[in-house]
């Protein structure tokens, strides 16, 4: 996996940050690439994205997700693979994919259910849900207007190891490109 670049999505609270990083602890020469990362370094004019984004909104996820995936082609040019972690539904999923020039590109989907994500999303410190956004709605988003590409991966009833050792088993089913 040596120069790939590996996207991790899913809805907020899926897992997405250990599932990404057990992965790159794994691999020799790995990075670990937190799209929200861009989203924190805007100090003054960001608009967060709500289920009824400004254009000014959309402009800057969409944004933010070119400069993940330019960052991630040059780490993988250099030779690392790159782990890449962040809410990409919808149509901004083929968008992205499309922004990373780096082969072989693999997409790991997280896709535990409704009520396991609401749970987890009520025992966690932080709050992931809020400017109009439910479990739910985002959960539609995920289900209904992502399309079905890579290793959709039900993790409702997985530990994020045994998610990260299916990964690893059969990367061949995540490989969307090269």
């Amino acid at each position: 996996m040596r120069g790939a670049v590996v996207l991790v999505t899913g809805v907020m609270a899926a897992g997405k940050s250990t599932v990404a990083q057990l992965p790159a602890e794994r691999l020799p020469r790995s990075v670990h690439l937190r799209g929200d990362g861009f989203r924190r370094m805007v100090v003054s004019g960001r608009e967060d994205v709500t289920p009824r984004p400004t254009p000014e909104a959309a402009a800057q996820l969409l944004l933010r997700h070119r400069a993940s995936a330019a960052v991630a082609d040059l780490y993988a040019a250099a030779g690392w693979t790159v782990v890449v972690q962040d809410v990409v539904l919808g149509e901004h999923l083929g968008l992205f994919l499309d922004a990373v020039t780096a082969r072989p590109l693999y997409l790991v989907v997280l896709a535990p259910a409704a009520d396991v994500v609401a749970a987890r999303e009520a025992a966690r410190p932080k709050t992931g849900y809020g400017g109009g956004w439910t479990v739910g709605l985002l959960d539609e988003e995920l289900r209904e207007r992502t399309p079905r590409r890579g290793l959709w991966l039900d993790t409702s009833d997985l530990t994020a190891g045994q998610a990260v050792d299916r990964i690893l088993a059969d990367p061949a089913a995540a490989r969307v490109a090269g």
